[in-house]
């Protein structure tokens, strides 16, 4: 039985040989090049006595700085084949991001990717207490001035000489399944970020869970485009592994849409704001074709839901469903499952909340996003779709192997295996979090008839109005995002009269919506001031909420014309709002709303 993720590595790899595994492209390159299994244990090795050839091993924590690349496995399987700990940073991290992180582990080595993220590596010289080496993934990009900065190739010739010590295979007998793997820290919506601490034998029981509910197979080729900081990706990543697939590295993940015809994935992880973005590019191209041509598209999306709404019962569809789906397929579907290279078998999906609809739509297309919900301290996946019977107002199934009840409060609680041993350096906030074998998630949630759960929001989310009524601003969001003329929205209220919002428009559909004013006004910023736009708006807001209950509605609203991002600091890396920075951000604003 395996016990450790590189002892299982090496076992895949004496089965594969010079198979494929990995498979990347160099920035600015064309074509993409391959790793097999003989390359993955050979480079893991030369890490891991690079590691141990520079005074690392058991328990050193180990930074990894960097977008997506074959060097983040290898640096990462390296990292745990000395018994090590990688402690990723999200690619786009701050300096004081990193500083808190590598004071807090003690960290005395960081792997990273690029110009940009070696610079804020290197500033933790003069900043942290514990910092001594830095290791770049790109060989051109080495402060050759700073000996403590070593290229990759450089730092992979520190170990071929490497015997002084205890061997791989010595350290790695030793190994046991309760060895810290890795602590990934938080994104933090509220508070300080907190390291989240999981060992091996958390990722071997989340691969049991998934075999028992997915399908996957040495023939699937998985697409790696989020980010492999985060545990979705990155668990992900270990699976294919597990599973003996191949998995294709995008550094970029801006490109996603254009490289996904070359890639031709055949499973993909993706987060709720990927569905997003692509139905409203995919409505954008819509609003510019003729009224015959909307009309074919329109039915054979209808058609879809209808060949759909069997599927998700387990229900053959009749005869005639069949052949009209064939035709719609022909027509029109077939082409909007290219868009994801028209490989797709599914599409793990989870992260944050997303639209009923948007799920259908792309069911509707014949691709099976499986939605699901999961945290970081659960080793991602709790529950998902089963590939049979399945809600699209929920978050699927419990996962085999992990069970999950609702406190008498709403909140959902989980157990099992993959439930993680508590936050590094930090008892108390485990103890708030760790109650008599339970973890309380701090999400809101409940069970639907069917068994199926469903996440409502964020407890700590939930606010109340100064009339006293208790308002979830997700539920609230999730139904004015659902909006064609609406790309992101942000609800407010907590101890206001009223609920006001902030409203990101899709800029494509407003424009196409008022072309002359949109010929007046470049500017995105003049377009949403313009009092047509306004109104518009307003008229929509109203007529979207009728089902609302009063206390409910957004009764104001401000329209922005630059999204919240990572980069703004209003989204986290896994794409959720961070609320108290958008208050802080936009406070004149809302407080203008509240005049």
């Amino acid at each position: 039985m395996e016990k450790h993720l590189v002892e299982m590595m090496r076992n895949r790899a004496a089965r594969y040989g010079a198979r494929e595994v990995f498979r990347y492209k160099e920035p600015g390159a064309e074509e993409y090049k391959s790793y097999n299994w003989q390359e993955l244990v050979s480079i893991t090795d030369r890490v891991a006595k690079s590691l141990l050839a520079l005074g690392f091993g058991p328990g050193s924590n180990i930074g990894i700085f960097s977008d997506n690349k074959p060097q983040w496995t290898f640096a990462d399987l390296g990292i745990l084949a000395v018994r090590g700990v990688t402690v990723p940073f999200f690619a786009t991290a701050s300096k004081l991001q990193l500083k808190y992180i590598a004071d807090e582990t003690l960290m005395e080595l960081i792997f990273v990717g690029n110009r940009e993220q070696m610079d804020k590596a290197l500033w933790l010289f003069s900043h942290s207490a514990s910092m001594k080496m830095v290791v770049c993934f790109n060989n051109e990009l080495t402060a050759d001035e700073d000996p403590r900065c070593l290229s990759w190739n450089a730092f992979l010739k520190t170990g071929e000489t490497y015997t002084s010590g205890p061997g791989l295979e010595q350290i790695l007998k030793s190994a046991e399944p309760g060895d810290l793997a890795t602590i990934i820290y938080t994104s933090g919506t509220t508070g300080e970020p907190k390291g989240v601490m999981l060992d091996h034998d958390n990722f071997f029981s989340c691969f049991k869970n998934h075999d028992e509910r997915l399908i996957v197979t040495e023939e699937d080729v998985s697409f790696c485009f989020l980010p492999l900081s985060h545990i979705f990706e990155r668990g992900w990543t270990y699976y294919m592994l597990y599973k003996g697939a191949v998995n294709v590295y995008l550094e970029n993940p801006k490109t996603v849409i254009e490289e996904l015809p070359k890639v031709r994935p055949s499973v993909m992880c993706t987060v709720p704001r990927f569905f997003e973005k692509t139905y409203e590019g995919i409505r954008s191209e819509e609003a510019r074709w003729a009224p015959g041509k909307r009309k074919i598209f329109e039915w054979a999306v209808l058609t879809g839901h209808e060949y759909s709404a069997y599927l998700k019962n387990n229900k053959r569809p009749p005869l005639g469903v069949r052949l009209r789906r064939g035709i719609a397929d022909i027509l029109v579907l077939k082409k909007l499952r290219s868009i994801f290279g028209g490989n797709i078998r599914f599409m793990p999906c989870a992260g944050a909340a997303i639209r009923p609809e948007l799920l259908k739509f792309f069911h509707a297309a014949g691709l099976f996003v499986n939605y699901g919900y999961g945290s970081t301290e659960a080793t991602a996946t709790v529950s998902c779709f089963r590939d049979d019977i399945y809600e699209f107002e929920s978050c699927g199934t419990v996962m085999p192997g992990t069970t999950v009840k609702i406190s008498n409060e709403g909140e959902i609680l989980i157990s099992g295996p993959t439930v993680f041993k508590g936050y590094y350096k930090k008892p108390g906030e485990t103890a708030k979090v760790l109650k008599e074998g339970w973890y309380y998630s701090g999400d809101q949630g409940t069970f639907s008839e069917a068994g199926n759960l469903i996440m409502l929001d964020r407890i700590n989310d939930i606010f109340k109005t100064s009339g006293g009524k208790f308002v979830s601003p997700q539920k609230v969001e999730l139904l004015l995002g659902d909006d064609h003329f609406i790309e992101q929205v942000v609800v407010l209220g907590d101890n206001r009269k009223f609920i006001s919002a902030l409203i990101v428009p899709s800029f494509a559909a407003l424009r196409s919506q008022f072309p002359e004013i949109s010929r007046k006004h470049n500017e995105d910023a003049l377009l949403i001031s313009d009092g047509s736009v306004v109104d518009f708006f307003r008229k929509r807001l109203e007529l979207i909420q009728e089902d609302l209950v009063p206390y409910e509605r957004v009764v104001k609203f401000t329209l922005l014309h630059e999204q919240f991002s990572i980069e703004n600091e209003a989204l986290t890396s896994t794409l959720k709002l961070k609320r108290k920075v958008i208050s802080a951000l936009y406070e004149e604003q809302i407080e203008v709303m509240y005049l």
